[in-house]
């Protein structure tokens, strides 16, 4: 109310994996994912794209998840890292660390693991490594 929401979903979704649908495997995308079904594998983006992972109520991904913007309302068994922000809606459960540099959590989310601020030495990191 009183200040700016700065982190907003700046992509549109180019990929939805539907409810009834299961992959195994590892997914690399660009653009904006929503998953609605299970996943197991890892999930990542390019380094170059910020990239948006939307996962609902019903998703459920079983392994790593690295984006730049994350939407959780559905439950990851695995580590989180969110380049930019993550965003952990009521449902959300995370089994597994959450490595971040902006966090909204809403009441009732659930993080069985470690909270780990990336802060601006992630970029340092990340320009090293390169």
């Amino acid at each position: 109310m009183f200040f700016k929401k700065s982190n907003r979903i700046q992509n549109a979704i180019a990929t939805l994996i539907g409810a009834d649908t299961r992959i195994e495997g590892d997914v690399h995308f660009s653009g904006g994912l929503r998953v609605d079904g299970t996943i197991r594998g890892n999930i990542t983006e390019p380094n170059a794209n910020p990239s948006t992972l939307i996962l609902s109520e019903d998703g459920r991904i079983e392994g790593d998840v690295t984006a730049s913007q994350i939407v959780i309302n559905g439950k990851i068994i695995g580590t989180v890292k969110a380049n930019q922000f993550i965003e952990l809606q009521a449902k959300a459960h995370i089994a597994g660390d959450v490595y971040y540099k902006s966090l909204e959590m809403h009441t009732g989310a659930v993080i069985e693991g470690k909270l780990v601020y990336l802060g601006e030495s992630a970029q340092v990191q990340d320009a090293s490594a390169n």
